[in-house]
């Protein structure tokens, strides 16, 4: 595949609403359109094909070995008047492969994501710690940008993100924006997170909570008056506050459950549903917002379950809400369908119940 026939299938893969696009040898170019992986009308890619993609791909990398070596390579690469995509070159059975997600040109806000106004309050506050969970490609990219860009747009700040690759790319507006690529610019979360605490920095973007050594710091960042943004692959609060604890050794978790508790502000979780129509996706997403209340259910392990009926007792008051209340709003507005809801439900039974109440 020729460069100029290469790109031209990137552009008419995000003009027809991709968010991945997957080369693989022996078979025919895919597009996940709306959640689904959709194969194109086209002939099976050989070698020659995926090899011609990854040299594309690579020649605008920091990438300075051979393909023959190559064996799992993320990079980032841009189109003009078309989007940035996030890359990963791979081997697949002796051969290279590669898969990329379209990030697009113009930083979305909240509404458009379908976010709750919520969102606006949590992106006021000074310090702390934010979190935004869910599976891969649930949008969690999409929701910290919106939250950097709300920042961006309202504050003067300083903002850095550590990122891997860099994926929106944010222009000074009332705030200064210093994005860092891993590779290029640091070598990895922990050392450019440490060295963050030495730029001057208001908020700081940490692409994804890794390991120990990355929450330590994050939650450092947080205690000495910053406001750190993150991502976690968890599906809810409860799910996220257990993670970070089950990172540290038994006998560490009690001081990281407090320090955490102390320090997080806010969880979003989110996944995207089908929406009802047959086009397009909808965010159902958990908020969980931090009290008094929500400090002392994750200080005591026996209490951090009861989250979920804390974020739905005090909607009304704090703007929290938990995925069942919002399946039952995107249903509500037929945004989603009876069936998608169920699935999606926590407890398929008891939402339906629920609704029947309504």
């Amino acid at each position: 595949m020729e460069l100029a026939t290469f790109n031209q299938f990137l552009a008419a893969a995000v003009k027809n609403g991709a968010s991945d696009v997957h080369f693989k040898v022996g078979s025919a170019p895919a597009l996940r359109v709306n959640g689904q992986l959709l194969p194109v009308k086209v002939p099976a890619l050989q070698s020659e094909d995926t090899a011609r993609i990854a040299k594309h791909i690579l020649s605008s990398s920091r990438y300075k070995g051979s393909l023959e070596d190559l064996q799992d390579w993320d990079t980032s690469y841009a189109l003009e008047n078309v989007g940035r995509f996030r890359a990963n070159v791979f081997r697949n059975k002796g051969h290279l492969g590669t898969i990329m997600r379209s990030i697009p040109l113009q930083i979305p806000d909240f509404s458009k994501l379908g976010l709750p106004k919520v969102l606006e309050k949590i992106s006021q506050e000074e310090r702390g710690l934010i979190l935004v969970t869910g599976i891969t490609g649930s949008g969690k990219s999409s929701t910290l940008a919106a939250i950097v860009n709300y920042v961006n747009n309202h504050y003067r700040k300083h903002i850095v993100t550590i990122e891997d690759p860099i994926e929106f790319v944010h222009e000074d507006r009332f705030s200064r924006v210093t994005q860092r690529e891993i590779g290029p610019d640091t070598p990895d979360f922990g050392k450019a997170l440490r060295a963050s605490l030495r730029q001057d920095p208001d908020v700081i973007l940490v692409g994804e909570m890794r390991d120990a050594e990355t929450i330590e710091i994050a939650i450092k960042a947080a205690e000495t008056g910053h406001l750190v943004l993150s991502t976690v692959h968890t599906q809810d609060a409860y799910r996220t506050i257990n993670r970070i604890i089950g990172v540290f050794p038994p006998e560490g978790q009690t001081g990281v459950r407090n320090r955490l508790a102390e320090n997080i502000r806010a969880t979003v979780s989110q996944r995207l549903l089908p929406h009802a129509s047959g086009k397009g996706r909808v965010v159902a997403a958990e908020i969980m917002v931090s009290t008094l209340s929500v400090v002392e259910f994750i200080k005591d392990p026996n209490r951090t379950h009861e989250i979920k009926d804390y974020t739905e007792r005090n909607h009304d008051l704090l703007g929290t809400q938990s995925f069942d209340m919002h399946l039952a709003q995107l249903l509500r507005e037929k945004q989603i369908t009876m069936e998608v809801a169920k699935e999606a439900a926590s407890n398929p039974s008891d939402f339906e119940r629920a609704l029947s109440f309504e």
